[in-house]
């Protein structure tokens, strides 16, 4: 569905994306994330034909970006960061004219509009005048406005932006429905969304995709050691060393009262120790209320690929 290689955007004094070349299969939803001054938005608006690219080719749905903006456009779904939105009219007189320019058919317009609608959780508010809606509605317009000509592919620049915890959990569940027919490149600073809802991630930072694969391999590839949480109760003079003494165990660490303490074991990402520990506390009985192997989230991979030249500079 997209085919990016080798993009650069360069602006006076800077380069914004720098030699960029991935990939997204029809049907996929790819998170597509970076820090601030990244590359991202600029990539995307030159997905979406809003700027050009300096060098490099981009296709989307076979169509060249550069050649055939209008047969690219007629393909893409493209909601930015700040949605533009004409404040005086309607909500469906707005969603008729954005039909209309989209070259959806007189005829189908009614009903598409019915259907995004109720798609996007605004039904009742079709009489509303759009300035007068809070920003979360507004939001919603948009959205239903990017899908009004039903395209092969959607670009979200940070589609839950301004939406409350119910609004967006909304949202969520119309970004995963519409993965059965459209295909999603999504952009936000939320990473537990990009964890539900994403299968592929891509990471730009500094003009160049630093890394591409899915949330679990990335976690899988980017630690390479594995954090064992134990809670026991028992003596922590006896405890401890008895946990260090565990085959594969890197280092413990203890914190606690005398009572309850909680241990953090540090192991290869290769070995799991959680056996030996549950069979050591049985056989000296201690009491164990807490046992899991925690994993590395994708904003720790996300802060580890991404650190800023301050802290990179730090010896």
């Amino acid at each position: 569905m997209i085919e990016v290689s080798h993009l650069t955007k360069h602006y006076p004094g800077r380069v914004a994306v720098d030699d960029v070349s991935f990939a997204v299969s029809p049907g996929e939803i790819v998170g597509f994330l970076g820090p601030n001054g990244a590359g991202k938005s600029t990539t995307m608006r030159i997905l979406a034909g809003y700027l050009p690219a300096t060098g490099g080719v981009v296709r989307v749905a076979d169509h060249d970006v550069a050649e055939e903006p209008i047969e690219v456009r007629r393909r893409i779904g493209y909601l930015p960061e700040n949605c533009p939105l004409y404040g005086e009219m309607r909500v469906d007189e707005y969603l008729r004219f954005r039909a209309r320019l989209k070259g959806v058919p007189r005829a189908k317009v009614p009903a598409r509009i019915v259907e995004v609608k109720e798609r996007c959780g605004i039904a009742d508010v079709g009489n509303r005048i759009i300035g007068q809606l809070s920003k979360g509605y507004r939001q919603r317009v948009g959205l239903a406005e990017t899908l009004v000509h039903d395209p092969d592919l959607l670009i979200l620049d940070e589609p839950t932006i301004g939406l409350d915890p119910n609004q967006i959990r909304l949202v969520r569940g119309l970004i995963a429905e519409l993965a059965e027919r459209h295909t999603i490149l999504l952009s936000t600073h939320i990473l537990s969304e990009v964890e539900m809802t994403c299968k592929r991630v891509l990471i730009i930072h500094k003009g160049r995709i630093v890394a591409s694969d899915t949330p679990d391999r990335l976690r899988r590839r980017m630690t390479g050691e594995a954090s064992v949480i134990a809670e026991i109760a028992g003596p922590r003079g006896e405890v401890e060393p008895a946990l260090r003494g565990i085959s594969g165990v890197a280092d413990v660490q203890a914190e606690g009262g005398d009572a309850w303490v909680r241990y953090m074991l540090r192991a290869p990402r290769d070995e799991d120790p959680r056996p030996a520990i549950a069979a050591l506390a049985a056989q000296r009985g201690w009491p164990l209320r807490e046992l899991h192997r925690e994993a590395a989230t994708l904003e720790d991979i996300f802060v580890n690929l991404t650190q800023t030249d301050e802290a990179e500079a730090q010896p």
